[in-house]
């Protein structure tokens, strides 16, 4: 007679629980001429509705790029967890201000993605009453001016009329928030010219009033309804200067803005910036805020 060890038994998961799933190359926007796209990661769930008719909150992510094209793959490693813990999460690409697409294009485009995504929320198994945006760099940058430019004409674009672009939590890591200071800091950078009319066009007449406009902390006014925010920079940080977040952060709080700031000591601009001790500060802030 064998003496085989038992074999040992273990649960099935009928709610597909802690399960997730990408879909990629999804098609937001074509108004501009070029097909605009994300990412999605999504519960398991989704894709077996007869399962659960359950809705869950939604992350609308923008990896950062100096206002080119974002890399969607970059953060997918660490994105892939929220959804497994019941979030939806977008990565969306936006149009490169390199090739002819000034601000505020990359604004328009995450907008438009925002909406997009609202619109088809049933498909996706969307709460589009739970909305977030996180961004890093610029596209920190862009995270910002989405949640404090709600509903502004200037920044819409025809698709999806009728469908919101507010947002219930933004999230900034290491985001500019006040474009003067990135001039004055690369003022000596020969690549710095370029930059300016590539982002606000030819006439140089029109820069000063374009930086102001692209710059989150000219975008704060007091008693306004804005959505609270997280903001997380490291002190180290040789790209964007930490004091651009103490200043906004500070012109938050002076402004009556929900608002939470992180230190990150000896961060740099990515790199040694992440931790799971950061991770955690953002999924605290995202499950207390829309989950």
């Amino acid at each position: 007679m064998n003496n085989y060890p038992e074999i040992q038994h273990l649960k099935n998961n009928p709610s597909l629980e802690g399960m997730a799933f990408l879909k990629s190359g999804i098609v937001y926007s074509t108004e501009s001429g070029e097909e605009l796209t994300m990412d999605l990661l999504l519960p398991w769930s989704v894709r077996e509705p007869e399962l659960s008719s359950k809705r869950y909150p939604l992350i609308v992510f923008v990896q950062g790029s100096a206002w080119t094209t974002p890399d969607r793959e970059n953060e997918i490693p660490q994105l892939s967890a929220y959804a497994r813990e019941g979030f939806v999460v977008a990565t969306v690409g936006h149009r490169n201000y390199q090739n002819g697409h000034p601000f505020p294009a990359y604004l328009q485009d995450v907008k438009c993605a925002i909406r997009y995504l609202r619109k088809n929320a049933d498909q996706y198994g969307i709460d589009p009453e739970r909305v977030a945006i996180w961004g890093t760099s610029s596209g920190g940058n862009t995270a910002l001016l989405v949640g404090l430019t709600a509903g502004d004409p200037r920044y819409e674009t025809s698709e999806y009329a009728g469908y919101s672009d507010a947002v219930c939590a933004v999230v900034s890591c290491f985001g500019p928030t006040d474009m003067q200071d990135i001039v004055d800091q690369y003022k000596e950078d020969p690549t710095m010219p370029a930059m300016l009319r590539g982002l606000y066009g030819p006439d140089s007449e029109k820069w000063q009033e374009r930086i102001c406009e692209m710059s989150p902390i000219c975008h704060v006014h007091k008693d306004a309804a804005y959505p609270p925010f997280l903001l997380l920079h490291g002190d180290a940080d040789p790209v964007v200067r930490f004091s651009e977040m103490v200043g906004f952060y500070h012109k938050l709080l002076e402004s009556g803005v929900p608002a939470e700031a992180y230190q990150i000591d000896g961060g740099v601009h990515e790199g040694n910036f992440w931790s799971e001790e950061v991770r955690s500060v953002i999924r605290e802030f995202l499950m207390r805020s829309v989950a």
